[in-house]
């Protein structure tokens, strides 16, 4: 267990911003993740995924979209009977037969949804405001009547007339949902947007409600947190920040955001997120941005001498927490920047001993090297070693 303290801004707590008791997250990596372009989960894939989730804690799975394929169907039954302790939820079109396929294949509850701006109703769906409303009633009027967790999803609702969107989650909570949902499909509102849209919401709702935010501008994230602030009771994320186009919000930065920045901790297992991340990222295809943030290769790594001179003393100089929080390690690479205390400490690692003068060549080697293009790896690095002792 690791026992540290945080050393964030005190500017933080200044802004008096308080996270709830309770949200729930739900994540959808084996969902919207999985309409990646190009990503196809195998059915051990899905099932070892879904474990890993569990194993961090999460508190829904949204485990796929039954009514897509009989393979799918087979996947999410699957994980709807290993005995996770997560709610496993499955994805609807507002149509009985996809609300049947759910239901074959044991999930705890759906997700069903159904466009709701002018452009999808007029362009995609070919139906009235009123046709929507309808498909909604009945949709969640049926999943209900079975028994299942009901979660309404208005498609496109940050582009929806905000007077609909009161209409149509206002017959959902009529008709028994338990939670509706802001999908923002095109990852079009703005903080600000998302702020002014939940609080409206919520003054009329007695039912939870969630965000699905997308990242098209890079804002899923502050979107999210900003939603809950504003008070949404659950948000939506895919491991990595996978999903269509720029994807979703990525899990691991809102939890690690609201943990340390927030100081909120709501029980996941942190520990598990680069296991997590890493999993994802091999069934997927997609390989992690070294500067990805939580995950990156290079988030815990140190060049720069006068960085590392402060990290070998007090890590948090230069790390918001450390490394073994998420699963990661610190790593010190040698390079142009290097300086004299990393470079000693990479002789300590590798139980080297060195004069004073071999060190000062050492450290010039490896800068020279490195600016002609060697990266200083363990093998380079012994070698510089051993020639400057000759």
């Amino acid at each position: 267990m690791i026992i540290l303290q945080y050393f964030i801004s005190h500017y933080n707590k200044e802004c008096e911003l308080t996270f709830p008791e309770d949200i729930t997250i739900y994540d959808t990596t084996l969902r919207d993740g999985e309409q990646t372009p190009g990503v196809c989960f195998s059915f051990d894939e899905k099932l070892e995924i879904a474990r890993k989730l569990d194993q961090f804690k999460i508190h829904q799975i949204e485990a796929g979209f039954p009514i897509v394929s009989e393979k799918e169907k087979e996947s999410v039954k699957a994980i709807a009977n290993e005995g996770l302790d997560a709610t496993i939820l499955g994805l609807t079109r507002t149509k009985t037969e996809d609300i049947d396929a759910a239901l074959d294949c044991d999930v705890d509850g759906v997700i069903t949804f159904v466009g709701t701006s002018d452009i999808h109703l007029d362009h995609k769906m070919h139906i009235t405001r009123q046709d929507a409303i309808n498909l909604c009633e009945t949709a969640v009027d049926y999943a209900k009547d079975h028994g299942l967790f009901v979660a309404f999803s208005a498609e496109d609702a940050t582009r929806t007339d905000i007077e609909f969107l009161k209409r149509i989650y206002g017959k959902a909570e009529e008709c028994g949902a338990d939670r509706v949902h802001i999908a923002d499909t095109t990852g079009a509102i703005t903080p600000q947007g998302i702020d002014y849209l939940v609080k409206e919401l919520v003054k009329d709702l007695k039912l939870d409600l969630a965000v699905h935010l997308h990242n098209d501008f890079g804002l899923a994230v502050i979107n999210s947190i900003v939603g809950v602030l504003a008070g949404a009771k659950a948000v939506s994320t895919t491991v990595n920040g996978i999903g269509e186009r720029a994807g979703n919000a990525s899990l691991e930065e809102l939890i690690m955001a609201i943990k340390i920045l927030y100081g909120k901790d709501y029980g996941f297992k942190t520990k598990y997120i680069k296991e997590l991340s890493d999993l994802v990222s091999k069934a997927s295809g997609l390989p992690i941005p070294y500067n990805k943030p939580v995950v990156g290769n290079n988030v815990f790594r140190h060049e720069s001498g006068i960085h590392v001179d402060a990290v070998i003393e007090e890590p948090l100089c230069y790390e918001p927490y450390l490394p073994e929080l998420v699963g990661q390690k610190r790593q010190l690479v040698l390079g142009k920047h290097s300086g004299c205390r990393a470079v000693r400490a990479k002789l300590n690692e590798c139980e080297l001993d060195v004069t004073d003068d071999e060190l000062i060549e050492i450290v010039r080697q490896v800068k020279k090297q490195r600016e002609e293009g060697k990266y200083i790896n363990d093998k380079v690095f012994k070698e510089i070693v051993k020639n400057t002792k000759k």
